[in-house]
């Protein structure tokens, strides 16, 4: 069963996407989140090519767990996917995934500039790691946040 992870934005929306053992993340793409006719087609079209089985989707929480306005664009993105989308779709916690993937590209040598177009995927896979291994160990719960 393959996962794939949506890290949300207003922009644009980064894409990871799980190994068929469910234990490795890697990072895919980034969608356009304008318009959202090409992105729900573009959804689609990864879902049936890369056999996915679940979506998970980031839920920006604060630092002391609660949620701000993010959330809210988040919600909104996640009920129009539940609508659209035949598979089941979870939210996760993504608190500092963004940061985490700047971190991870400055240290394997990549200049700013070529970091832009990278880190949208990158961090839908730090979001995507994060929840494989909590699920591996059995200590996470299936849906958080919505």
């Amino acid at each position: 069963m393959r996962i794939l992870a949506l890290d949300h934005g207003t922009v644009r929306i980064g894409a990871a996407i799980s190994d068929e053992l469910g234990m490795l993340a890697h990072p895919l793409e980034f969608l356009p989140a304008e318009p959202v006719a090409a992105l729900l087609d573009r959804l689609n079209s990864l879902i049936r090519e890369r056999e996915v089985a679940l979506i998970i989707v980031g839920m920006p929480r604060n630092m002391d767990g609660s949620y701000g306005p993010s959330a809210q664009k988040v919600e909104a993105f996640v009920h129009l996917l539940r609508e659209t989308i035949t598979i089941p779709v979870r939210t996760w916690d993504e608190r500092l995934t963004t940061l985490q993937a700047h971190r991870m590209l400055a240290e394997s040598g990549k200049r700013e500039k070529d970091r832009r177009g990278k880190v949208d995927s990158s961090a839908a896979a730090v979001l995507l790691q994060s929840y494989l291994d909590a699920n591996t160990n059995g200590t996470a719960p299936l849906d958080v946040g919505t």
